[in-house]
């Protein structure tokens, strides 16, 4: 289905009875942010959001906040935003099929699996509400992706990385903590990654970690601790920073010091902070507003029945459809030198939210002020 085809003049029709239980979920998961789309006419869609975490998780501190702020911007007619947030793939199924049945519009979809989404993405269609894709290609016929470059934010990894390790980078012994494979996006990032590593160092293990979970990614760097020797670990390629966080745990349960280079991504404060006491090497922030933006202005686009060809910067396959409109974002790399000029320059933090009081000396040496 081409942007904005195939949606019906007429009300859509309900789904099966069986959906309707679903609606409960909604209030359980941070919907309580808007109405249904009934009242809804053709320039003011209600958009529907659902997001793979929400809390304290990167996508319920900025991804939410940014969407739903920018529809507000973009138009101030449109309904709220129904929004919901789960980490449970399952209950994302129910929460996507809810919101048809309430009557949304389009969807905004960060999927939890996105392979497992599929079912609900062709639903969508039938019912003829446009999903856009966020941060992960959903399979089926998504109407619009955004994101940032995969490839890249590998590359920016692996290049730190190499950086770090210094006189180790050639012929040094890695471990690489990767994503989950039901995630596009993970292979994405080891892609990019091992174009740099390929070739300058060991690869010891390699982990794909289910679901992106920390606890899995403990287990599985204390097995490479156990199986390789800490001192024989000269860096951690970590996919993103929660995962970090669990490498550094593993290497500090075993009384590892110094701790090797660690890469993360996303820029979560409590990787920042480690970045600043100098347990982790370095970060990939991702400008979370520029995503979030181009995201709202296809999802508004699409349920007001337009293209969304002159948003879209190119286009991208997934396994199930080819030539998706998407919009593909750069990345920047964060070291402790850069905290100051990306992330508190952008609003991102502020000085006084990375400097607890017991992090205040090593602000300092980072002229963090």
């Amino acid at each position: 289905m081409g942007p904005g085809a195939g949606r019906p003049a007429m009300k859509r029709r309900f789904l099966a009875v069986s959906v309707v239980a679903g609606l409960g979920l909604l209030g359980a998961c941070g919907a309580g942010d808007g109405g249904g789309g009934s009242g809804a006419d053709g320039d003011s869609p209600t958009v529907g959001v659902l997001m793979p975490g929400g809390g304290d998780s990167r996508f319920g501190q900025f991804d939410k906040p940014l969407i739903v702020k920018k529809l507000k911007q973009l138009c101030p007619d449109c309904p709220a935003a129904i929004v919901a947030a789960t980490a449970d793939p399952a209950v994302q199924q129910q929460q996507f099929e809810a919101m048809i049945t309430r009557g949304v519009d389009v969807l905004i979809l960060a999927a939890v699996d996105p392979q497992l989404m599929r079912p609900s993405v062709e639903a969508a269609h039938r019912a003829g509400v446009p999903v856009v894709a966020y941060d992960r290609l959903a399979q089926g016929p998504i109407s619009g992706y955004v994101t940032f470059d995969g490839e890249e934010v590998g590359r920016l990894q692996g290049e730190g990385l190499l950086k770090a390790m210094g006189d180790k980078a050639d012929g040094g012994r890695i471990v690489m903590m990767n994503g989950a494979t039901t995630d596009p996006n993970a292979g994405w990032y080891k892609e990019g990654a091992l174009a740099v590593l390929k070739g300058r160092v060991t690869i010891g293990k390699s982990y794909d970690t289910v679901g992106w979970r920390p606890e899995n990614a403990y287990v599985n760097m204390t097995g490479a601790i156990a199986a390789l020797g800490a001192e024989n670990i000269d860096g951690v390629l970590s996919a993103n920073d929660s995962m970090a966080g669990a490498v550094v745990s593993a290497f500090n349960a075993a009384k590892v010091r110094p701790l090797p280079p660690i890469t993360g991504q996303d820029a979560d404060l409590m990787a920042v902070r480690r970045i600043v006491k100098g347990e982790q090497y370095m970060t990939v922030y991702k400008p979370f507003r520029r995503a979030t933006d181009a995201t709202v202005e296809m999802a508004v686009a699409l349920g007001r029945g337009e293209k969304v060809e002159a948003i879209a910067t190119g286009s991208v396959d997934s396994p199930t459809t080819k030539n998706v409109p998407a919009v593909l974002l750069p990345s920047v790399s964060v070291t402790v030198a850069d905290i100051g000029e990306t992330l508190v320059k952008d609003g991102m933090y502020t000085v006084d939210e990375i400097c607890t009081p017991a992090l205040r000396s090593a602000c300092d040496r980072a002229g963090l002020m």
